[in-house]
């Protein structure tokens, strides 16, 4: 039986994650989280509803803060790992400005402490870094960043999600790591925390308050994003684990550089004024709303990300569920589960 470590498993992308390896694979699963402002157990209590008492004991949550190295006494207690997939960061942009420091030491410091835990594991098949698409700036209209494009971090946030990342190629370099590294966007589902986009729309537009809408300066243009749900994040995820032979044919050069880099894209972009006019038509309600500029509003923020998704889709991947059945089923399943709006 292959074993499997998720660090942030408690998070809102990783419990997907683990529900999804739950449901197609065998494997043995470690969550390894610090549970934080992001880190919700009762996710996982929740999700676990779904499997019975056999499958459950294939997950084990362990807690452990990757600000501080994993320690001989930890890695004993955890053990040998087939792969581990590192999830865990601080994703939040104004608190990234607000407090960089913070970012430095959980998506930097953090992303070293598990490297140099993986770098020791004799048997490792892959070590997947979880990036995301904000490392490539703002996209520029009918500009889709492709996985080798410049970086241009905008925001802290982003630059320690690309300091990460640097890190992660830098071990496959000296260490010889079997390393992937995957760029994601605009990440949703059930169980997200309250502050993101979808989930406070959702709230928004049930209690009748103003949905806020940022965009160009001339509050004409809404931002866009490419959403994708977490349960395709996780299908993509194993994807990638489970067809490692395949990306191995891949015949591209990239001027010797090691490393594969993957953009897991939700199916179509779609600016935030048409996704909030969806989720206010899946609840048969008007959409109250307001344009702002998101210059004044949201210094550090961009308008518009946009990924390529053409390399997993020539490799065999994309999402097999339209977005806006994923839509309505967040809509509802928040509806009927609120208490995950107050969290």
């Amino acid at each position: 039986m292959k074993r499997i470590l998720l660090t942030g498993g408690a998070g809102f992308i990783a419990h997907h994650t683990i529900r999804h390896l739950l449901q197609n694979t065998d494997w043995e699963i470690v969550s390894l989280d610090r549970l934080d402002y992001s880190g919700n157990l009762n996710r996982i209590a929740d999700m676990m509803n779904e499997f019975d008492k056999e499958t459950q004991k294939r997950v084990r949550i362990v807690y452990h803060d990757l600000r501080a190295e994993v320690n001989e006494m930890l890695t004993a207690d955890l053990g040998k790992f087939d792969y581990i997939v590192h999830m865990a960061a601080s994703s939040h942009v104004d608190r990234s400005i607000e407090d960089p420091m913070c970012f430095v030491l959980d998506n930097v410091v953090a992303t070293c402490n598990i490297l140099n835990f993986a770098r020791k594991q004799e048997n490792l098949e892959r070590f997947i870094y979880f990036s995301t698409d904000e490392v490539f700036g703002p996209a520029p209209k009918g500009v889709n960043y492709k996985e080798r494009d410049r970086y241009n971090s905008t925001n802290p946030y982003s630059a320690t999600k690309a300091g990460g990342e640097e890190l992660a190629v830098a071990f496959q370099n000296t260490y010889d790591m079997p390393v992937y590294i995957t760029h994601t966007m605009n990440v949703f589902g059930e169980r997200q925390h309250p502050e993101k986009f979808i989930p406070m729309t959702i709230k928004n537009v049930k209690d009748g308050n103003m949905v806020t809408i940022h965009s160009d300066r001339d509050k004409k243009i809404p931002g866009s994003r490419h959403y994708i749900h977490a349960k395709d994040v996780a299908d993509g995820c194993l994807f990638l684990l489970q067809n490692q032979n395949k990306i191995d044919q891949l015949e591209q050069d990239y001027g010797g550089a090691k490393c594969p880099k993957f953009n897991l894209v939700g199916p179509v972009e779609w600016d935030n004024l048409e996704l909030a006019q969806k989720i206010a038509r899946a609840q048969n309600k008007e959409l109250k709303y307001k344009m702002v500029d998101f210059h004044t509003s949201r210094p550090g923020h961009d308008l518009r990300y946009a990924l390529d998704g053409n390399l997993m889709k020539e490799l065999g991947w994309e999402p097999k569920v339209s977005i806006e059945d994923r839509i309505n089923e967040v809509v509802q399943w928040t509806l009927n589960n609120d208490r995950w709006l107050k969290i």
